[in-house]
C-alpha cells in the first residue's frame, strides 16, 4: 500500500470517528467556499452553508486562525460572554430564523441589581427556576434598545470574527450557534472606542485548542403534531379563557402537548381570526403610515429578540419584505409565509405569521403601558388586515 493511500485511509477513518481537528477536516471546505464566494460575492454565509451542505458554524470555522477565533464553550460561557459584552456599548444585535431576520442597533440596558441577584441565585437552595431565570438575564438586555430573551441551554458554539466589512471598515462580531451549527445570535461592535474591550473579551474567552472539532449534530426531524382528536379541546379552550397573562400561553402549549399553530385551530370561538400571509405588508405599511408604535418578536429557539417603537421605511426586495430604518432592520421572507392569525389572549391582541413548515416566523403586538389596555388604533389595525 502506498504511503499517500495509507494516509488517506487514516484520515477517512478519523473523520468517521470525529477525531480530526476542525482546521484539518475543513481545508477543502474552505477552498470550496472561496470558490463559491468568487462566483457569488453577495451570497450570505447561511445560504452558502446550505449550498455546500454543511452548517454555518462549520463554514465559519474554516476561518479559524485567520479571521475567526474559537471561543470556549464551557458551562455558562455563553452567558458570561454576553454579560461581558454589555461593556461594548453600541452594538448591532442580529437574530434570525429560517425566514426572518431582526437587526437592532443600540446600547443594551445594564441591570446591576438583577446581575447581583443572579450571582446570589446561583447559590440559592431549592430554587432552580429562579436560578435559571436569573442566569438567563445575563445582567441586562431587558427592554431598551437591545431587548433579548435568552435560552442559553441551546447555545453550543461561539466565535469571535474580525474581518473587512462590506463598507470597507473592519467588522468585529461575536457569533453563537446551537448544537446543529445553526446561528443562535450575533453581536456586532458599533463603537470604535470599545475595540480594546472587545479584544480583551476575546482573549479572556479564547478556547485553548483552536483546532478542536466542533462536534456538530444533525438537525432532528420535526416532531409529528399530535392529532386534534387526541387533544382535550374543551379543557384547552377553558384554560385559554382563564389566562391572565399572555406569557402563560407557552406553558399552556406544553401542558396540552400541542404546537403553536395547532392552538390557533383549536382556540375558543372568536379569539382567533385567520389573515392572509400578505397581511404582513399591510401591518407594517399601516404602522409606518400611522406612526403607530409596535413590538416585533423574532426568535429561533436559542434567543428571542424584541423591537419596540415606531417604524418608518418599508420596502419589498425579491422574496423579502423589509423595514429599513437607520437603527432597525426587519427582513421577512414573505414568499415562505403560509398563514397569519390575529390572536386575543388575556386581553392582548397579537398578529402571528407562520411559514410553510408550521414554524412561527414573527409576532407583532401594539406597544402599551404596563397594566393598561393596548391602544385602540392597534386593535383597529389588526381588525382591518386582509382576511385569508
Amino acid at each position: 500500500m502506498k504511503k499517500n493511500h495509507r494516509i488517506a485511509l487514516a484520515l477517512a477513518s478519523a473523520l468517521m470517528l470525529g477525531a480530526v481537528p476542525a482546521m484539518a477536516a475543513d481545508a477543502s471546505l474552505g477552498q470550496r467556499w472561496e470558490k463559491l464566494r468568487a462566483e457569488q460575492p453577495k451570497l450570505q454565509i447561511r445560504d452558502a452553508a446550505r449550498a455546500l451542505n454543511v452548517s454555518e458554524a462549520e463554514l465559519l470555522a474554516t476561518g479559524i486562525g485567520k479571521t475567526v477565533t474559537l471561543l470556549t464553550n464551557d458551562d455558562h460561557a455563553a452567558r458570561e460572554i454576553m454579560r461581558r459584552a454589555l461593556d461594548l456599548g453600541k452594538v448591532l444585535a442580529l437574530t434570525r430564523n429560517e425566514n426572518g431576520v431582526l437587526e437592532r442597533t443600540g446600547v443594551a440596558t445594564r441591570l446591576a441589581q438583577d446581575a447581583a441577584g443572579a450571582q446570589a441565585a446561583v447559590g440559592a437552595p431549592n430554587d432552580p427556576e429562579r436560578e435559571a431565570r436569573m442566569r438567563n438575564i445575563a445582567g441586562g438586555y431587558l427592554g431598551g434598545e437591545i431587548d433579548l430573551r435568552f435560552n442559553f441551554a441551546n447555545w453550543k458554539h461561539a466565535f469571535a470574527v474580525v474581518q473587512p466589512g462590506r463598507d470597507g471598515q473592519v467588522s468585529r462580531s461575536l457569533q453563537f450557534f446551537d448544537a446543529t451549527g445553526t446561528a443562535a445570535h450575533k453581536l456586532y461592535l458599533k463603537n470604535e472606542a470599545a475595540v480594546g474591550i472587545f479584544d480583551k473579551l476575546v482573549s479572556d474567552f479564547r478556547a485553548p485548542d483552536q483546532n478542536a472539532a466542533l462536534n456538530v449534530v444533525p438537525i432532528a426531524p420535526k416532531q409529528a403534531e399530535k392529532a386534534d382528536s387526541a387533544v382535550d379541546v374543551k379543557e384547552f379552550q377553558l384554560a385559554w379563557k382563564e389566562m391572565t397573562d399572555v406569557h402563560q400561553f407557552n406553558r399552556l402549549l406544553g401542558e396540552f402537548g400541542i404546537s403553536r399553530e395547532q392552538a390557533m385551530r383549536l382556540a375558543p370561538e372568536g379569539v382567533v381570526q385567520r389573515v392572509s400571509p400578505k397581511a404582513v405588508r399591510s401591518l407594517l405599511d399601516e404602522s409606518a403610515k400611522q406612526k403607530l408604535p409596535i413590538m416585533a418578536f423574532l426568535g429561533n429557539g436559542s434567543v428571542t429578540q424584541i423591537f419596540s417603537g415606531v417604524i418608518e421605511k418599508t420596502a419589498a426586495s425579491g422574496d423579502w419584505y423589509n423595514v429599513l430604518d437607520p437603527d432597525f432592520n426587519l427582513h421577512l421572507r414573505e414568499s415562505a409565509f403560509n398563514s397569519g392569525y390575529v390572536v386575543q389572549r388575556a386581553g392582548v391582541t397579537s398578529v402571528e405569521f407562520f411559514d410553510k413548515n408550521g414554524e412561527l416566523v414573527v409576532t407583532f403586538f401594539g406597544v402599551r403601558e404596563r397594566a393598561k389596555p393596548q391602544p385602540q388604533t392597534w386593535v383597529d389595525l389588526t381588525r382591518n388586515l386582509p382576511k385569508a
